[in-house]
């Protein structure tokens, strides 16, 4: 079968798991080893459309062209495979159940025992592996109590990224990728320039020295081809960072306008606030506009002075010890023979003095006094009110008519009486 595109995609398409499969199509893919760039990567191609059970068959058919060559000591395959296993790998890897990849690690740990690839990319490779095992290890943890739910969504597992920032996403991540890939392409290709262009080795024989050097054109070409796929994404990447410069360059022009703005009135608000307290202070109150912050600061207005009254006071009341012993003497004068028959005698003595009393006295030690105008005075077994200044028929029997009544038994009656 002559060598074609569609013919190596139909090999790569019939591949099953068995080993005699497997090996036919290894023997005439390095049968056709002058297109050991090309049939690699329509294999990558090929296995990137594969689902996870298929891409394991991929991966047995690389280890075993480069296990034949790395026999052989064919560098051909060895060298188109390099940029573009690690990668192959990880596609394989991830996604798929446990029986797979453990037999993918098993044949990682053979390339890496026969060291059929460089250590770099070994290392590479293995690194990728790990990392999926340590990603799948936390999403088992927040499954199971950890900080994810298995119930969560994958878009809520996947961080937000801010929507100016979307455009340097996929170039990032196209960077991301590509680059262990360049690095190993490009060492590889270095090291077999340095080989063939060194004049300390001696130079092989024409034919070899040939295949040799369309070796070392086809990986300078994937090489290449590499760096200028990442140029292209680095360059989508500077772009979308412009733009994004750009945009925010404006965005501040515009808030150091708007803050230089807020400054400014901040400033006259304060000097305001300013005013406005220090003619609360000095009592100013010829503000005419207030703010309502100014009102709710200013002190409540003073109450005025209170009216002058007249004090309430009790009545004026006679002593009751007076009343004792100034009462008589006026009933006694009243009744004095010699004042009775004067017509123009003279009243009775008024006595001034005034009961003082405190100035919080109650309603009842007001009406006691009150009642202190009344003496009760026992005539005759029976009691009656009298009512000092009052007139003479309600005291003692008027006697100031009897003439012949001597001056010392009135002087004696009237002890009685007041003893009584």
């Amino acid at each position: 079968m002559a060598y074609t595109n569609d013919a190596v995609l139909s090999k790569l398409s019939a591949l099953n798991e068995s080993h005699e499969s497997i090996a036919s199509t290894a023997q005439w893919i390095m049968f056709h080893r002058r297109h050991a760039a090309t049939s690699v990567q329509l294999w990558l191609a090929k296995l990137k459309e594969l689902p996870s059970s298929k891409k394991l068959n991929m991966i047995y058919l690389a280890n075993e062209v480069t296990q034949q060559s790395k026999a052989r000591h064919k560098e051909d395959f060895l060298q188109a495979f390099s940029p573009y296993i690690a990668e192959a790998t990880t596609l394989a890897y991830t996604g798929a159940n446990a029986d797979i990849q453990n037999k993918l690690r098993r044949v990682v740990d053979v390339w890496r025992d026969r060291n059929i690839f460089d250590r770099q990319i070994q290392d590479a490779m293995e690194a990728k592996l790990d990392e999926i095992d340590k990603a799948r290890s936390t999403n088992k943890v927040g499954a199971f109590g950890g900080s994810r739910s298995m119930f969560a969504s994958s878009a809520s597992l996947t961080p937000s990224v801010p929507a100016e920032l979307t455009p340097l996403v996929a170039p990032a991540q196209n960077l991301s990728k590509s680059t262990p890939n360049i690095k190993t392409a490009i060492n590889t290709a270095n090291t077999e320039f340095d080989k063939l262009v060194d004049p300390a080795n001696p130079p092989p024989a024409p034919p070899v020295q040939a295949a040799r050097l369309s070796g070392l054109l086809k990986t300078l070409a994937i090489a290449e081809n590499l760096v200028s796929e990442s140029m292209k994404n680095r360059k989508e990447l500077v772009s979308a960072l412009e733009k994004i410069l750009a945009t925010n360059k404006e965005a501040l022009a515009t808030e150091e306008v708007q803050f230089n703005d807020l400054t400014t009135r901040k400033a006259v608000i304060e000097a305001k606030k300013q005013e406005v307290e220090l003619a609360i202070l000095g009592g100013n109150n010829s503000i005419k506009e207030q703010t309502p912050g100014d009102r709710m600061s200013c002190s409540p207005v003073p109450e005025p002075e209170r009216p002058q009254v007249e004090a309430l006071t009790p009545p004026h009341v006679q002593n009751h010890r007076e009343d004792e012993i100034y009462g008589d003497e006026i009933y006694e004068n009243m009744g004095n023979p010699q004042n009775g028959n004067d017509a123009n005698a003279a009243p009775p003595p008024v006595f001034q003095q005034e009961r003082q009393f405190p100035s919080a006295t109650s309603g009842i030690e007001i009406l006691s006094d009150l009642a202190s105008h009344y003496q009760t005075m026992p005539l005759n077994g029976s009691s009656k009110k009298r009512k000092l200044g009052t007139s003479n028929d309600e005291g003692f029997p008027d006697l100031g008519a009897d003439d012949g009544i001597d001056a010392d038994v009135a002087e004696m009656l009237r002890k009685d009486s007041q003893s009584s």
